[in-house]
């Protein structure tokens, strides 16, 4: 994804120049776009419990609420970017963000569990349009150098204050009724809009090239099917024909996106960039960090609701230490990046999520939060804190500067993609037929107890891949070509 248009970037603030009003309202419209995404992950987590005890939805069914929009932001987040070099970024934006707004609203007045699954989707899908959008409208408007990194860092803050604040909004919202989860971003994106209208600046998109449509239908086709596939496999069996057939089909839709990759003159993903090591590593890093924690979240949050009986905002207030120490620990992390390196710190990050989900492995029917869930909440929090900065670092260091936009892309899209995947695993592993009671507490423990074990495997095996690196003296990169 280049982030270069016709129109030539603006430098309408110099290092030495001061932001004008206009400028950070412009400014302010993208954050709040941003807010929102890391806003929706969070808060509706939190209302799962209670949509399944309402809508009457099964743990597999609930797991899509999170998937879907998952799935629909990281198999479309790299067509997202490239769509806003071609026909603009301003119409790109402002499309997406009203789409983002109207699937909200839809998303809190309907009563039926598939409808709010799609609804999900097209958020996802959404968000991945206005999100690498909003950041090159950044970089095509702000001067190289302090400034634009300053306008980037208070960008990159908003996500991590909408993950961290989500927690708490989406406790209270649920508290209200769960429907305020999903109806709570859409007046926050109008206003973004309107806004929007007024100072996103206009551009016309470069006009070459083609979308690489084949590529982003075929591999995000084959990530739902293979997620769905997975998640019916307990209930059907692993080898009923369904599930072969469903098996054999995500092979033959990832083989036609590599075929698609290969032959396009614009590839989705150029395949060639996966020889560089530290990009690869880095998105292993994020598969990792993130598949451990969403079904850390996805797990914690329905044995506590639904079988503690914890309230939304008990909840929430529990889980907020992960959020605030990302939100003020990751810029101190990515200042330590000089002195150590990239890889040791991920290493440590990863290392300290192994830990705190090893440590929740103690969890039983009467936990004691300060001794039992801080401590885990700590360590995911120092996890968050060290590896989300160093891994994106590392996945554009030494990238040639029109593939920047592109090595981004591609680190946030496995991070969502390989969450979703470990999330659909974890969903498969706790699967159970239903009963016709309510599981008591220590039924519904023994049942999930699998699923934080798979958790902590998958942090301990971002451990041990990535240690050997740890050690080793960086290599000069040498330009790959697609």
């Amino acid at each position: 994804m280049s982030t270069e248009s016709a129109n030539p970037p603006s430098t309408a603030a110099a290092d030495d120049q001061p932001w004008s009003p206009r400028l950070w309202g412009l400014l302010a419209v993208l954050c709040f776009a941003l807010l929102l995404d890391g806003l929706d992950v969070t808060m509706v987590g939190v209302a799962l419990p209670v949509i399944g005890d309402d809508l009457h939805m099964s743990t597999s069914s609930l797991q899509w609420i999170v998937n879907g929009y998952l799935l629909g932001y990281g198999g479309f987040l790299l067509l997202g970017g490239r769509t806003a070099d071609l026909v603009g970024r301003r119409k790109v934006f402002l499309i997406s963000l009203a789409v983002f707004g109207i699937a909200s609203l839809v998303g809190g007045v309907v009563n039926d569990g598939t409808l709010i699954i799609i609804t999900r989707l097209i958020k996802g899908v959404a968000a991945a349009f206005t999100v690498p959008t909003g950041l090159s409208i950044i970089t095509t408007t702000f001067a190289e150098g302090r400034q634009r990194n300053r306008a980037i860092a208070i960008y990159t803050s908003f996500g991590a204050a909408g993950f961290s604040s989500g927690l708490i909004l989406g406790g209270l919202m649920t508290s209200l009724s769960w429907r305020w989860s999903f109806l709570f971003p859409a007046p926050v994106a109008l206003a973004a809009l309107l806004v929007g209208i007024a100072l996103v600046p206009k551009d016309k998109g470069s006009g070459t090239g083609r979308y690489d449509l084949a590529g982003a239908v075929t591999s995000t086709g084959a990530l739902l099917l293979l997620v769905y596939t997975v998640v019916n496999a307990p209930a059907l069996g692993w080898t009923a024909p369904q599930t072969l057939i469903g098996f054999a089909l995500v092979i033959v839709l990832f083989a036609a996106f590599i075929v698609v990759e290969k032959r396009v003159s614009n590839p989705l993903v150029p395949l060639g960039i996966f020889r560089r090591g530290a990009l690869v590593t880095a998105c292993l890093s994020f598969v990792a960090l993130l598949g451990s924690y969403f079904s850390f979240q996805f797990l914690v949050t329905l044995y506590l609701q639904g079988a503690l009986g914890w309230s939304p905002l008990g909840l929430a207030l529990a889980l907020l230490p992960v959020g605030l120490i990302v939100a003020y620990g990751a810029p101190k992390a990515a200042a330590m990046i000089g002195k150590y390196g990239t890889a040791k710190l991920i290493v440590v990050g990863l290392i300290a999520e192994s830990l705190g989900l090893l440590l929740l492995l103690r969890l039983d029917t009467t936990p004691s939060y300060w001794s039992m869930i801080l401590p885990t909440v700590l360590l995911v929090g120092a996890a968050f804190a060290l590896v989300f900065p160093c891994a994106n670092v590392q996945a554009v260091a030494g990238v040639q500067p029109q593939e920047q936009g592109l090595a981004a892309g591609i680190i946030q899209a496995s991070g969502q993609i390989g969450a979703a995947l470990v999330l659909a695993v974890t969903t498969a592993i706790i699967a159970q037929p239903e009963t016709a009671g309510k599981l008591s507490a220590a039924d519904t423990l023994a049942q999930f107890q699998p699923g934080l074990i798979w958790a902590t495997v998958i942090a301990l095996a971002g451990v041990v891949v990535l240690l050997p690196m740890a050690f080793r003296k960086p290599k000069p990169v040498v330009p790959v070509a697609a």
